[in-house]
């Protein structure tokens, strides 16, 4: 069967949320600069109260009063303890942290400073036990997925997540699988990462059809962008849009039934958590992939007994015009 997409742009979209789940994992060993070694406005922030819905959605579009876009925008949600009662350990909080891989400067910085608040930082690398991943490395064009970073991230004026994260600082702890853990965990759930893509492009297909049998379609918005003077800032519009719509679709490669690439990364990074948690840190982030959290939101509720607090919106694409 060939495949075949009406909206060119879902395409770059699954491509970027692909990568965004494997975040190198297919990759992480051929690169040569690792080694291996032993604002926000007021409608940006929001109490749980507030917010019934806090926790299912990750990424999501912001709007100025003419309904006209002016961001995309990743979650911070703030978990503690549903009830105290003065035992040991009821004080921690742990924040899960919304990732996309390519975004403004702006944005990296102001996640850089908050990094900076946290006992323990913990990150997403498939990569090998004490990997030390240097500042301002980006990422490699040999697998296929670096490469479609990176050409979007030229293509739209944004930048790599690698390229101004600062995964130096002693805080920061690596939570995820090393490449043989992931090897194994693949081949015990017989799956490989075509099997991955394909299951991706299939949900995408059919939210297309959805889309088309509504009468939508962008095809219009598309070549207008691409011949505006403004091209960038209305192809990142386009790209947000469907970014934004597309990341609430990865609740099945959550849960038991999932995958290696959500379900048993997820199990290694809420590990570790615990092992920090015991170690009597107590103000801890996870930052992951915004495909990831959904499901880590279920388990902090379930296996942790915490609760969501607060939502806090960060922009990591600015999408307003610029006068």
């Amino acid at each position: 069967m060939k495949l075949q997409f009406r909206h060119p742009t879902r395409l770059v979209a699954w491509s970027l949320i692909f990568g965004q789940l494997i975040c190198g994992a297919a990759s992480a060993q051929r690169r040569g600069t690792i080694t291996a070694q032993p604002k926000s406005d007021k409608s940006d922030s929001a109490s749980a109260a507030d917010t019934k819905d806090i926790g299912k959605d990750w990424v999501r579009m912001k709007y100025d009063s003419n309904n006209e876009p002016i961001g995309m925008q990743t979650a911070i949600v703030r978990y503690t303890a549903a009830k105290s009662n003065g035992k040991p350990g009821s004080a921690v909080t742990v924040d899960l942290i919304g990732a996309v891989h390519i975004g403004d400067i702006a944005y990296y910085r102001k996640l850089n400073r908050q990094f900076s608040q946290y006992d323990a930082l913990l990150y997403e690398l498939v990569a090998p036990e004490g990997t030390k991943v240097p500042l301002g490395r980006g990422t490699s064009n040999v697998h296929p997925i670096g490469a479609m970073q990176n050409m979007a991230k030229d293509f739209l004026e944004l930048d790599h997540q690698l390229e101004y994260v600062d995964y130096t600082r002693p805080n920061f702890i690596h939570a995820d699988m090393s490449p043989d853990e992931f090897e194994q965990a693949m081949k015990d759930r017989n799956e490989s990462f075509l099997q991955m893509y394909f299951k991706l492009m299939g949900t995408a297909m059919a939210e297309q059809s959805k889309m088309a049998a509504k009468g939508g379609s962008n095809d219009l918005d598309l070549i207008t962008a691409l011949f505006a003077s403004d091209r960038p800032r209305r192809l990142k519009i386009i790209l947000a849009k469907q970014l934004s719509e597309m990341e609430s679709l990865m609740v099945s490669f959550g849960g038991e039934e999932g995958s290696t690439i959500i379900t048993e990364r997820n199990k290694k990074a809420l590990a570790v958590l615990k092992k920090q948690m015991t170690d009597g840190k107590k103000h801890i982030g996870i930052f992951y992939g915004a495909g990831h959290l959904s499901d880590m939101d279920g388990r902090l509720r379930t296996d942790f007994h915490l609760q969501p607090a607060s939502i806090t919106w960060l922009t990591a694409w600015d999408l307003a015009a610029k006068p």
